[in-house]
């Protein structure tokens, strides 16, 4: 597993490396294929997929079938937290006129897997895995470990988006192409390299000591230089960090990740990447979504944080969701775990630091 999530975060900077990524995905949850989609709100969507696939994946892409693929516009529209079997969220008639199943099961493909990663900057980046007919639908131990993968899937797939089908060639071009203000930094936080478009949000990132990087925001630098020791420690540090608006700049969210193989030698040797991501309302990006792609929260998780983020007490929470207090209580505690917050006001604080879309809908 550990060689797998070291070879996801070296192809978010070597695309043809994706196709081995998600070759070891499927032998991991014994699929016959699988496919990584990035869409947006402009145009087609984008991606790749395993070699069984690619003449249907290709007629997908470029043509108009993913415009009447019921499937592909159901899991847009729900956004999956984590994986699920799409067959679930469809009748049986969709399932047999949907163009693209259609043309899959001429070949022997059945049932699919789907989980969706819905980011700050607006694109939505789903990965599908199918099983072949005569194997029936997924086990429970497979979708496990897809989702175990699910984290490092989606900080690799937000640099993967913005590269687009770029290769990075050199640390000043990727900085650049990436089009988001970004650093690399060495396993002791010392900047190595910056793009001008973090240079210019002084206002934000302040050069420190020995030649290292902090956030001007006194709470999310904390939780900035825990990742930074722990990215390369291999621990559970909080990887992605909302950051208030200060001075000029308006609130947005640091993203860390590790730069292997590959992607180290591309950065001359760096180990982090540092990326900061605007927070842009979208329909491709919901308030709860957000808070998966930040967290990896899940449904249940993110609804309770958004529910206390708007003033709601956890006992008005609990009745709202028809949950116990006990079990309120437990998502609490997991959500703590996975924002490095430990008290129910600075996780409040620091969801409303990225608002306005992390607001709801007034109540009516």
């Amino acid at each position: 597993m550990i060689d797998l999530i070291e070879c996801i975060y070296e192809a978010a900077f070597v695309p043809e490396l994706w196709n081995a990524v998600l070759q070891k995905a499927s032998d991991l949850s014994a699929s016959a294929s699988a496919q990584i989609f990035f869409f947006s709100e402009n145009g087609p969507p984008r991606g790749t997929t395993l070699e069984n696939l690619r003449p249907l994946f290709d007629e997908f892409i470029r043509g108009d079938t993913w415009k009447f693929c019921d499937s592909a516009q159901r899991m847009c529209a729900v956004q999956p937290a984590s994986f699920v079997c799409v067959d679930d969220f469809m009748t049986q008639d969709e399932i047999a006129r949907d163009p693209a199943r259609v043309m899959l099961r001429e070949i022997g493909i059945g049932a699919h897997l789907c989980s969706a990663v819905a980011m700050p900057t607006g694109e939505l980046a789903t990965f599908v895995f199918q099983k072949w007919i005569e194997d029936g639908k997924h086990r429970q131990a497979e979708i496990d470990r897809l989702d175990a993968l699910r984290p490092h899937l989606a900080r690799a797939s937000l640099v993967a988006a913005r590269l687009g089908i770029e290769r990075a060639q050199a640390t000043a071009s990727a900085l650049e192409i990436m089009g988001l203000p970004a650093a690399v930094l060495s396993a002791s936080g010392r900047v190595l390299a910056s793009n001008t478009r973090l240079q210019r949000m002084s206002d934000a990132f302040l050069p420190v000591a020995h030649g290292g990087l902090a956030i001007a925001d006194g709470e999310a630098n904390r939780l900035f230089q825990q990742a930074v020791i722990g990215i390369n420690q291999s621990t559970t540090a909080v990887c992605s960090i909302p950051v208030p608006a200060v001075g000029s700049e308006a609130a947005f969210v640091v993203h860390l990740l590790p730069l292997r193989r590959a992607a180290h030698d591309i950065f001359a040797g760096a180990d982090t990447l540092v990326l900061a991501t605007p927070i842009a309302p979208s329909k491709l990006v919901p308030s709860a979504n957000l808070l998966n792609a930040l967290f990896d929260l899940t449904p249940a998780e993110a609804r309770l944080a958004m529910d206390l983020a708007d003033g709601l007490t956890l006992s008005d929470c609990a009745v709202r969701h028809a949950v116990t207090v006990k079990t309120a209580r437990t998502y609490l505690e997991r959500i703590f775990r996975k924002t490095g917050t430990s008290r129910q006001s600075q996780l409040v604080n620091m969801l409303r630091a990225v608002q306005p879309p992390l607001v709801l809908p007034s109540k009516g």
